[in-house]
């Protein structure tokens, strides 16, 4: 062997673990880190949901006919959506308070006590008139917009979603 070469060779050296760093940890920590991140948030997510809406309750089953129009009014006409949006309400209140003090309010009672009975505060009497006026006349007469039909289903999911106790 040529000495030149044998003299340049060094020896295997130990690393020096205190100064190997841990961070940042590889590619394979964070994928586990956002993982897990992930299915904290969905566990959470599911539980909310379910405790807002319990299965089997007309909390859900309102929630989901709700959300079914919201969908389908993209493809029907505004008054075809307030329509069903009414009916709807009215199934709601039916369900809340019982088909006796349900089936009175009407007109502006009906704006009235669905105002009264919404912990957002919408501004059911100003904004949701259309619920009185459209359903009743005939095709064409009354001019509504989409956003208005998307806004009302929009107050109308989070009114259903709280069943504290109704003033009468």
């Amino acid at each position: 062997m040529n000495p030149d070469l044998l003299a340049r060779m060094r020896d295997i050296h130990e690393l020096d673990m205190d100064k190997v760093s841990w961070w940042p940890p590889a590619i394979g920590w964070w994928l586990l880190a956002m993982a897990v991140t992930g299915l904290l948030f969905l566990l959470w997510w599911g539980f909310r949901n379910l405790r807002a809406y319990p299965p089997g309750t007309w909390h859900r089953d309102a929630r989901n006919q709700l959300l079914a129009l919201k969908k389908l009014s993209r493809q029907l006409s505004p008054e075809q959506s307030l329509r069903e949006l009414s009916e709807l309400l009215r199934r709601i209140a039916v369900t809340r308070i019982g088909r006796e003090q349900a089936a009175g309010l009407n007109g502006e009672d009906w704006l009235a006590w669905l105002q009264q009975q919404d912990p957002a505060q919408f501004s059911w009497q100003e904004k949701a008139r259309i619920l009185i006026t459209v359903p009743y006349a005939p095709p064409g007469h009354v001019t509504v917009s989409q956003d208005q039909v998307i806004a009302l289903i929009n107050a109308a999911l989070h009114w259903a979603r709280y069943d504290r106790k109704l003033q009468s």
